[in-house]
């Protein structure tokens, strides 16, 4: 059985050496939310599949052959070609500062659609999803709400991360199209400034919600039906904070499988996403399970 089945648009990135506009050098990679959250749980030894669309160009081909070597299933991904894989460039200008380029208009990714959930055969343990991928279209709206009902129909949890994106429309916008998908989940994560736009949690919980899951700096905090819990964040040097809240979302869902309870969940979320924040790209850093332990340790250990 599938853990984890999650679905959105998965981009190629290009990651400057310099500044771009004096012609900088790249490295390319594949990033997006969804996922980076299938690798984390590949990682961390789940069965997590993938799903959206690619296109028939190279850079879906690397999408492809990167999540399929990180152990992740991409039978569920549909190839389009009518349209071109997305691309995103990171661009470091200071040590704690990244600039981030889109060009993902009509791509092959934001043309996923309900067919393509029709299509798909898996029976997870957990559907997740995020507030990027309805941002990019109807059809990708229609695709995800189409999943989160499948989930329900074969017996599987929901997990919704908000992760709103104010460059791909407002909060209003935003609100109309993710409240109804929080009615949905039995999981919500989002950050203080996320929960108006799908319901405070004593609201969420009312309505059906199992559990909703606040990040917020320096900590996060759990709260369901039994009461809040709430655990401090790693404290570490961040080299690249890209990717941070996948990685999070990828330790939570990785404790909520192996039954962990609300802090210890909390407490392995925070520390995949401290493995993440110190290695550059979006999952590179990503931790295995026998390395979870490894960011207890003195700084400056050395394992001989």
């Amino acid at each position: 059985m599938t853990d984890v089945l999650t679905a959105g648009e998965t981009m190629m990135a290009l990651r400057a050496t310099g500044p771009i506009r004096l012609g900088s050098g790249f490295t390319a990679s594949i990033a997006g939310a969804e996922s980076n959250v299938a690798i984390g749980l590949a990682r961390l030894g789940h069965a997590a599949a993938w799903a959206g669309r690619v296109g028939t160009d190279e850079p879906g081909h690397l999408v492809t052959r990167t999540l399929r070597a990180e152990g992740v299933d991409v039978s569920g991904v549909a190839r389009d070609g009518a349209a071109p894989t997305g691309v995103i460039m990171f661009e470091q200008r200071l040590p704690d500062l990244t600039r981030v380029q889109y060009l993902r208009a009509g791509s092959a990714g934001s043309r996923f659609c309900p067919d393509d959930v029709a299509a798909l055969d898996a029976a997870p343990r957990i559907v997740h999803v995020t507030g990027i991928t309805p941002a990019l279209s109807g059809a990708c709206r229609a695709a995800v709400t189409a999943l989160c009902d499948l989930a329900r129909e074969r017996g599987a949890l929901v997990s919704l991360d908000v992760n709103h994106r104010e460059r791909l429309w407002t909060r209003d916008a935003a609100a109309a199209a993710l409240a109804p998908l929080a009615a949905r989940a039995d999981h919500v994560i989002a950050s203080p400034d996320e929960l108006p736009l799908v319901g405070e949690p004593a609201r969420l919980l009312a309505h059906g919600t199992r559990e909703v899951v606040v990040k917020d700096g320096g900590e996060a905090r759990s709260v369901t039906a039994e009461g809040t819990r709430t655990v401090p964040a790693r404290r570490v040097r961040p080299v690249d904070s890209i990717g941070a809240g996948d990685a999070f979302v990828a330790g939570y869902l990785s404790g909520l499988l192996d039954g962990l309870d609300a802090e210890a969940r909390l407490v392995r979320a925070h520390a995949v996403g401290a493995f993440a924040v110190q290695s550059r790209g979006d999952w590179e850093g990503l931790p295995r399970r026998d390395e979870l332990d490894l960011i207890g340790l003195p700084e400056g250990a050395a394992l001989r």
